[in-house]
């Protein structure tokens, strides 16, 4: 959804809420210098962030009440549906005003295909805030009967609750029944109908009012036509109306001087007794009691030893929140541990010298095995899933984007016509997130870290059975060959799969309909496993192919760095496959080989680039492929490419080829690393000084946790080569803050891997609010302008919760980075 700016005039209708608050005076709502509502217990915002510009509605948007510290209600706005899904239509942003004279936000919109323009103002008044729907003229006769302003309600923060229409209760249901909304043809049945409505009357922390004068209430559960859908408050805007055409009174309840526990972050995985320990507090900014830590040791006995208690040291404001900081890098004894502060106590955790040995187990014994596509996915009495998508896959049609931001160019850059069977593309990889796809830059990705895991820590647990023949995997038990060899080989063998078909990498493999894109559940229900022939019928098959279209399309228009990244990944996975599978390790190689002398001979490279499936960049992609290259082959054509390639990328981004070259490059090369990292030790002071967890904290649509690795491991590596210009604690931050030394709260952000961990996440299993052990997800996404979370109470929120394969592999590099440099 793009933003558009523009000037809107015009004469005004109105759509009428008020949110009236207990009259406190010293506690109204007040338009801050942030630009949103606050008081304590309740902040309203007003368009501080948009719908998400990648993946559409991502419930970040609109009219927000982030209530008792926790973001319950969002997407107050004008849709087109009762329960909008992902991907129904959104209007358009044009502009937000911001006057503090008169405490008003207002947020100009449209919807440019109807030619409907309107406005949401919000005001502070008397009794709380006043917003109103401004239209220019009536509403289209188009969007009769289906505009309306719909405000959403998170379901998790209503599970066991009541609610009140008029004189009659009812609950909140924990799962959706009845009919659900299918656009265009049936519409959906509400809970309740009425004039006024009270969530959670018995919930002093959850209770909203809204009243309305006119157009009546409509309660939806919109889980029915989307797992992910929530609870929407809805009234229809009227036809041929101007003026004030609905009006809504809304009390959202507030516990008077509501102040917000402090929160105590720390790694739910414990600490080496070698490393620096520093726990982080995070207060409400109007908590101004100071509180002692302390550091407190369990026996076996259950009796408590206080061992350490200090005034924590103050860091400042970061975001909403003041924080503190409480070093207890000093004890150093082996035990089990807690935190205190005030009331607040951490759960246990380690000081120990085997606190990180095997922190990545649950990723590679689990995750990564569940997320194999092709193969069937045993577990003792469970299977996670069949073998999936053997009828990959359909060449996808030109000149065609795709709502997971693939797209196919104007040509096929293939041999096969648009719709026809690509075969030999049914074989390795990783379901790609928590959807299906098999998106190529994620694969090769995984399959580079595995190598560089493999070479450098000499990882051989074995506890998956892998049987090809059979297309059988069955966790927990060993076949006598190492687990990462044989995850390096799946990857391998999707990559060079692309190359034997079609003769160059392409973008991937997803989905051609989006009520498949969106299935939950286990994969080989997704298509019928036959191939797509057009000449039969919808439900004829001969046990070979069928005529249901339901086979996964292969994007494949060319992208030179696509190429780079899989010729990398082939070139690292001929070594490591040396000796384990030597027919796939020569086969990977002489492809590398050949992709670099393909690209040599292009007069230009191609530049196809569409969403994040096309590559990174081809200076990046490039130098991946040469260092890769020349670690495997030592060709002095890849070293001139090296230095030509260290005066046009960025070092810092960069550094870890750069480094991994140095035993194959000239003495002189090593020199100028060294000062580019005296460089770079500048700007990782500013960055660590940013926030008190001395990582680098992204604030887009997506949470960090990838980042925060990807600058460990950087960090990592121009520790090894340059030990004094980066120290360690620098590479250990990035594990303290996957495992709960982050904002909002203090869980690890590896599922079954800390005392406390992410229990629901956006994995294939979420509708069940469950999790895939090992998985990593996003982490704490930051919503403008101040706002950091991370719900663990509603795994849909992809931003948040989305496990995705190639931090795995990023993750079990980190912990044994972690475990090498605490054995200096």
């Amino acid at each position: 959804m793009a933003y558009q700016l523009g000037q809107w005039r015009g004469l005004l209708a109105v759509l009428f809420i008020s949110l009236t608050l207990p009259v406190q005076a010293k506690d109204d709502l007040t338009l801050n210098d942030k630009d949103y509502f606050e008081k304590p217990g309740l902040n309203v915002l007003v368009f501080s962030n948009w719908y998400d510009g990648l993946f559409s509605d991502s419930k970040t948007s609109g009219v927000e009440l982030i209530h008792h510290g926790e973001r319950t209600v969002t997407n107050g706005d004008v849709r087109l549906n009762a329960t909008p899904e992902q991907w129904d239509m959104t209007p358009m942003f044009k502009e937000r005003k911001v006057n503090h004279a008169d405490q008003s936000i207002e947020a100009f919109l449209h919807y440019p295909d109807q030619q409907f323009d309107f406005s949401i103002k919000v005001t502070k008044n008397a009794e709380g805030v006043r917003l109103t729907v401004n239209l220019p003229k009536p509403l289209p006769k188009s969007l009769e009967g289906k505009a309306g302003f719909n405000l959403e309600f998170l379901p998790a923060a209503y599970f066991h609750k009541s609610f009140l229409m008029d004189d009659t209760a009812g609950g909140f249901p924990v799962y959706p029944t009845g009919l659900k909304e299918i656009n265009g043809k049936a519409d959906p049945i509400a809970l309740a109908q009425g004039q006024h409505l009270v969530f959670a009357p018995e919930d002093n922390e959850r209770r909203v009012s809204i009243r309305s004068a006119s157009a009546p209430l409509e309660l939806y559960d919109g889980r029915g036509k989307a797992q992910n859908g929530w609870f929407v408050v809805r009234s229809k805007i009227p036809a041929n109306k101007t003026g004030a055409v609905i009006e809504w009174q809304i009390d959202a309840a507030t516990v008077k001087n509501w102040i917000r526990k402090p929160m105590i972050a720390h790694s739910q995985v414990g600490y080496h007794p070698a490393q620096k320990k520093v726990a982080v507090i995070e207060l409400d900014a109007r908590d101004k009691k100071v509180h002692k830590a302390s550091l407190v040791k369990i026996n076996a006995d259950g009796t408590r030893k206080t061992v350490l208690t200090e005034k924590p040291k103050s860091w400042g404001k970061y975001l909403r929140y003041e924080y503190r900081q409480f070093d207890f890098s000093k004890i150093q004894t082996p035990g089990l541990y807690a935190i205190t502060y005030g009331k607040q106590e951490t759960h246990s955790f380690r000081i120990d010298k085997a606190v990180y040995q095997a922190a990545w187990h649950p990723t590679l014994d689990m995750y990564l095995p569940v997320q194999m596509d092709h193969v069937t996915v045993n577990e003792s009495y469970r299977i996670w899933h069949g073998a999936s998508h053997l009828d990959d896959a359909l060449q996808a049609p030109v000149n065609i984007g795709h709502f997971d931001l693939y797209a196919q160019g104007p040509t096929t850059d293939t041999k096969y016509k648009p719709g026809e069977h690509i075969p030999g593309l049914n074989i390795g990889g990783w379901y790609d997130a928590g959807d299906y796809d098999i998106r190529t830059q994620t694969q090769y990705d995984v399959v580079n870290t595995l190598v560089t895991a493999w070479e450098t820590f000499d990882l051989k647990r074995d506890t998956t059975s892998v049987d090809y023949a059979r297309k059988f995997v069955d966790l927990h038990t060993a076949d006598g060959k190492p687990d990462v060899l044989q995850q390096i080989e799946h990857g391998t063998l999707a990559l060079i799969a692309q190359h034997r078909a079609i003769g160059h990498a392409i973008p991937g493999i997803v989905e051609a309909h989006i009520d498949q894109y969106h299935h939950l559940g286990d994969g080989i229900t997704k298509t019928d496993n036959l191939i797509y022939d057009p000449k039969m019928g919808e439900l004829e098959t001969d046990g070979f192919k069928s005529g249901k279209f339901d086979d996964r399309w292969a994007f494949t228009s060319k992208s030179s760095s696509l190429n780079y990244g899989s010729a990398a990944a082939l070139a690292a996975a001929s070594r490591a496959l040396t000796g384990f599978n030597d027919e796939l390790a020569k086969e990977s190689l002489a492809t590398a080989k050949k992709v670099w002398a393909d690209e040599a001979a292009k007069a230009q490279p191609d530049l196809f680039k569409h969403g994040n499936t096309t590559g990174g960049k081809l200076e990046h992609e490039k130098l991946k492929a040469a260092t890769e290259l020349l670690i495997t082959t030592g060709e002095a054509k890849y070293v001139q490419a090296i230095e030509k390639l260290l005066g046009e990328v960025e070092f810092a981004f960069n550094a870890s080829w750069f480094i991994r070259a140095i035993p194959h490059m000239n003495a002189n090369f090593k020199l100028v690393l060294n000062n580019k990292a005296l460089a770079y030790r500048e700007q990782l002071k500013e960055i660590e000084s940013k926030n008190p967890f001395a990582v680098p904290i992204t604030e887009g649509g997506w949470a960090g946790s990838g980042a925060v690795i990807r600058h460990a491991l950087n960090n990592y590596y121009i520790h090894k080569a340059f030990p004094d210009v980066v120290s360690r604690e620098s590479v250990l931050q990035g594990l303290n803050f996957l495992y709960g030394t982050h904002p909002a709260h203090n869980l690890s952000l590896v599922s079954n891997v800390g005392t406390r961990s992410k229990e629901v996440a956006y994995g294939m299993n979420r509708a069940d609010f469950s999790f895939i052990s090992g998985g990593i997800v996003p982490g704490i996404l930051v919503l403008k302008p101040d706002y950091p979370e991370n719900h663990e109470d509603w795994p849909f929120f992809w931003g948040q919760n989305e496990y995705v394969v190639n931090l795995a592999a990023s993750y079990i590099f980190l912990v044994n980075a972690a475990e090498e440099l605490l054995k200096e």
